[in-house]
């Protein structure tokens, strides 16, 4: 018997409520962190593990018998998605998942049988900005007794897992201006690393670091340079519009702990379609920094999208590995990037090693020498990503054992018209409006191969679709779409091997998995329902 059921079973027999689930023992320290799925039965952070590959060492559930997959139990939240998703990651230990949901609830659950132990609701404001209109998260950051969660009116909370109870409560920017805050922490040795949303509004990105304790902040690195600091120079000599210019950083990062980085995605500049106002490359919108994880200083950074006309984000799952690149081991960042490239680097220096398109985007085929796409036909003909982009906030997978980096891919054609936007505080500001081609739409789940940039196999989408991918080292490969089917594929040759209609569509969300009492699980957000799937017993 589990030590979960052995502290329920005589609250049941009592007929009284189990407020502490995990009151017998601590949670993961930071040792449990760094061995990421090193223990089968947990699932400690967004993606598995700090280096975001998303793929598990499970192999109960293989090609030969997914087919037997069956669901074993399923979550409704009661909750609202305003036309998105339930796009969190839940975290598993000792039998308990915690999960959160839009509109910033969260609950315990019991992994055995999806019933709740404790519930978060926040009390949000009526009035606000970005969190009104994309009122999602994507999930707990966990340390010890403690999880932490961002939220729509852009605070950070520490909660007591064992029973839900508030710990801390800090402010991280005035959600009136625009701001909000949407990720899932990322949970270091003594810090906890968020960013923030809002690029839309007269906001300024940030990537901030604080003490789990008591939410001190550590530090802050501002996305966007201050008059005079390096990067500056490719923005307008204007304080106003620096302080002003976006740049958000809403989605989750990954961490290297033997060179002590952190790489995060960087969020567009502000306005999205209208560049006048802000001529130059605009560092570091658009890119991927990697910071130093005790003083959050830029050690290296690589724009790639410069001077952002699309609102093509890059905030994107950085996933990291150690590959033999031309015959030498490298340690590698790589990024399936909104403009439709697919991005190879020296993680220890940020050198490009490879960029290749991965959809049929006639904006750019090729990259300079600098690593500047050449855009064509002045990035406004043919057929041109919409600002959704080739792929999205969606977490990719990478499997070691073929080298290949496998993620949803958009095909999408879209016209941009700029308009100088009318300019007000708490206000959205894209700078014009976007004409989809939607006769053009299409998705795909795309493998390819690190080294060259080539596809090896696709399995295509009726429609563009949201899902995020999971692989496991049994050889298989978890993905969603936007008609709400949850598949199996080989990892192989990208083979169907089995699929579950889930009723809603599966947005922003990847599955994860992990061991319970010798069982592999396999759970995925679809709607507003989680479901849990496993082999029969």
């Amino acid at each position: 018997m589990s030590k979960f059921l052995e502290q329920l079973l005589p609250a049941l027999l009592a007929g009284v409520t189990l407020v502490s689930p995990l009151s017998a023992q601590d949670g993961p320290s930071y040792a449990d962190l760094l061995k990421g799925f090193s223990n089968p039965d947990r699932w400690l952070t967004y993606s598995g593990d700090y280096s975001g590959k998303r793929h598990s060492p499970l192999q109960q559930i293989t090609p030969e018998n997914v087919s037997k997959l069956r669901p074993v139990w399923t979550f409704q939240t009661g909750t609202t998605t305003r036309g998105r998703g339930f796009e969190t990651t839940p975290l598993a230990d000792d039998g308990v998942l915690y999960v959160t949901g839009s509109n910033n609830n969260a609950w315990a659950i019991d992994a055995h049988t999806g019933r709740t132990f404790w519930r978060y609701r926040r009390n949000l404001p009526n009035d606000l900005t970005y969190g009104a209109s994309a009122p999602v998260n994507r999930g707990f950051g966990m340390l010890g007794n403690k999880l932490f969660m961002v939220t729509l009116d852009a605070h950070l909370l520490a909660f007591d897992r064992r029973n839900g109870d508030i710990l801390w409560d800090i402010e991280l920017a005035d959600y009136r201006v625009g701001y909000a805050a949407t990720l899932a922490p990322l949970v270091l040795d003594g810090k906890v690393i968020v960013g923030i949303s809002g690029g839309e509004y007269r906001t300024r990105g940030f990537i901030d670091a604080y003490n789990p304790l008591n939410g001190e902040q550590l530090w802050r690195f501002n996305t966007f340079p201050g008059p005079g600091e390096p990067g500056s120079e490719t923005w307008p000599d204007d304080p106003e519009v620096l302080a002003a210019g976006g740049g958000g950083t809403w989605m989750n990062g990954s961490f290297d702990p033997e060179l002590n980085l952190i790489f995060w995605g960087v969020g567009n500049p502000n306005p999205d379609y209208y560049g006048d106002a802000r001529p130059g490359d605009n560092l570091y919108s658009n890119s991927l920094v990697a910071l130093d994880a005790d003083t959050g200083k830029l050690r290296w950074h690589y724009q790639f999208t410069p001077h952002d006309l699309n609102d093509w984000d890059s905030n994107h799952m950085p996933v990291l590995a150690e590959v033999n690149w031309q015959g030498r081991l490298r340690q590698v960042v790589m990024v399936g990037n909104r403009n439709g490239f697919f991005y190879v680097l020296d993680r220890v220096t940020g050198e490009l090693l490879l960029g290749e398109p991965f959809t049929a985007t006639s904006w750019a085929r090729e990259l300079d020498a600098d690593g500047r796409p050449i855009v064509l036909n002045d990035g406004s003909q043919g057929c041109v990503p919409d600002p959704w982009g080739s792929t999205n906030f969606m977490p990719p997978t990478f499997v070691p054992e073929q080298d290949l980096f496998i993620l949803t891919a958009r095909e999408t054609c879209a016209t941009y018209v700029p308009e100088k936007p009318a300019d007000a505080p708490g206000q959205s500001n894209f700078g014009g409006t976007v004409l989809i081609d939607a006769e053009q739409g299409r998705g795909a789940l795309r493998a390819l191969d690190i080294h060259t940039g080539n596809l090896v196999w696709e399995f295509s989408y009726p429609s563009p679709t949201f899902g995020g991918v999971l692989s496991t080292a049994s050889g298989l490969v978890f993905a969603g779409d936007h008609e709400g089917n949850f598949m199996a594929f080989n990892a192989d040759d990208g083979s169907h091997l089995w699929h579950y209609q889930t009723g809603s569509r599966i947005w922003g969300a990847a599955a994860m998995t992990f061991m319970l009492e010798n069982r592999q699980l396999v759970l995925i957000p679809s709607g507003t329902t989680l479901t849990a799937f496993a082999l029969p017993e």
